[in-house]
């Protein structure tokens, strides 16, 4: 890694472990190493430090980063501020010599309460100013900021809208603003999720208790905003995009835009250079008539689908069977279009995965009506055979005109009982 060269912040929507984000972390990695390739890249593993999977969870980076990134990633365990000393401070140490150093799932107060009065926030600012990258995706990506929206508190707990102390690694570099992931999130369906899940309506509250100046970094899922610190400007990347928010002043960023740093800082109001304005959606709208199918972009579609396809696996097989032969469709008429081909290669790579999945799903399931119904029907068999042993013929006849009626034919035998699904 090259001396004296300031570092990266990356702070990405979603999707850190997945197809979308696979060349961002080549492209910052290459970046970040120089010559001195592979260089050292860790995974904290603190947001999630409280769940039971939590090595699970690391270990599904380890492997993405292997199979996927073609790059060694080592877990630096520091999964309560409560670990004994000597843990806590091989885990500094680790925190000292990483060059990339990547954060994610979890609970964002959770990993705010760990780190906040440990060194940990003192060295991911003092190595990204050495030159190294953070990456703070999801629930990590709410922690860097000023303020830290404590989403599952308000989401899930239904606490009332409020903020509370953020690690404030971007203030280090003159940027005083909160980060919201999951900004353009639409898995409520009939309700709005937007705005890490709490919705605009509850997060315009949570704006307004902001201290005067400070400014809101809002990041679209599977995108990322890379801070090249040295370079003084951002990078959006990924699918969708970056908002960015000061005294109301609200500017949109695509994917593909440069973001001079001083902007993100709030140093520039609704005026911009051509160059830049040219990248920039002056205003955020979202139309609720305009969701026709044919109407919604690439990537909307994806995402639609993506829903339909988790949902079906929970409720109806036949529906994510559906989802994935419109995204095959899909897949084609974007090749006939001439999308984005990074864009193609995402969404097959989605493709497979959810074939992976659905056979995962299939291979879960009884293999036959029989073998779904036996537990159930041997119950009630054992409780029939129970009537005719004490004589109780008019019950137990009862039972079995019951089972007639579902199709579930009862013969009595000198070997027992035996029963068969009609066909």
């Amino acid at each position: 890694m090259a001396a004296n060269k300031k570092g990266f912040i990356v702070l990405m929507g979603s999707g850190e472990l997945t197809s979308t984000m696979v060349e961002v972390h080549k492209d910052i990695l290459r970046r970040v190493a120089g010559n001195s390739w592979p260089c050292n890249a860790i995974f904290l593993d603190t947001p999630a430090g409280f769940q039971l999977n939590v090595d699970e969870l690391s270990q599904r980076a380890v492997d993405y980063f292997q199979k996927r990134i073609h790059h060694p990633l080592k877990v630096v365990s520091f999964k309560s501020k409560d670990i004994p000393l000597a843990e806590a401070e091989r885990a500094y140490k680790e925190l000292h010599g990483a060059d990339y150093i990547l954060v994610g799932p979890g609970s964002p107060t959770y990993a705010v309460r760990q780190w906040i009065k440990t060194p940990i926030p003192h060295i991911i600012a003092q190595r990204i100013q050495g030159g190294a990258c953070f990456v703070a995706a999801s629930a990590a990506a709410l922690t860097v900021g000023k303020f830290t929206m404590p989403v599952y508190e308000i989401y899930k707990v239904g606490e009332t809208p409020h903020w509370v102390e953020g690690m404030d690694i971007l203030g280090n570099f003159g940027i005083n603003a909160v980060v919201i992931p999951h900004w353009n999130n639409a898995e409520g369906g009939t309700h709005d999720t937007s705005r890490c899940f709490i919705g605009e309506l509850r997060f315009r509250q949570l704006v307004s208790q902001l201290p005067g100046g400070t400014g809101i970094i809002g990041l679209d899922e599977h995108t990322a905003c890379i801070i090249d610190l040295e370079r003084e400007e951002a990078e959006v990347r990924g699918i969708g995009r970056v908002t960015i928010e000061y005294n109301k002043n609200v500017q949109v960023f695509q994917r593909g835009s440069k973001i001079p740093l001083d902007i993100l800082r709030g140093r520039y109001g609704i005026g911009l250079s051509p160059e830049i304005g040219s990248q920039v959606e002056s205003t955020v709208t979202r139309d609720k008539t305009s969701h026709q199918e044919k109407e919604r972009p690439f990537w909307d579609k994806i995402h639609l689908l993506s829903d339909s396809f988790h949902k079906g696996l929970e409720k109806d097989p036949i529906a994510s069977i559906n989802a994935l032969l419109e995204l095959d469709s899909i897949i084609w008429k974007a090749l006939q279009d001439h999308e984005n081909p990074e864009f193609i290669t995402q969404a097959r790579d989605m493709f497979r995965e959810f074939i992976v999945l659905l056979g995962a799903h299939i291979a879960s399931l009884p293999p036959s009506r029989e073998a779904c119904i036996r537990p159930v029907l041997e119950k009630i068999l054992t409780l029939r055979d129970i009537y005719r042993k004490n004589k109780k013929w008019t019950e137990a006849d009862a039972l079995r005109n019951c089972l007639k009626e579902a199709g579930i034919m009862v013969e009595d035998t000198p070997a027992g009982t035996r029963w068969k699904i009609e066909r």
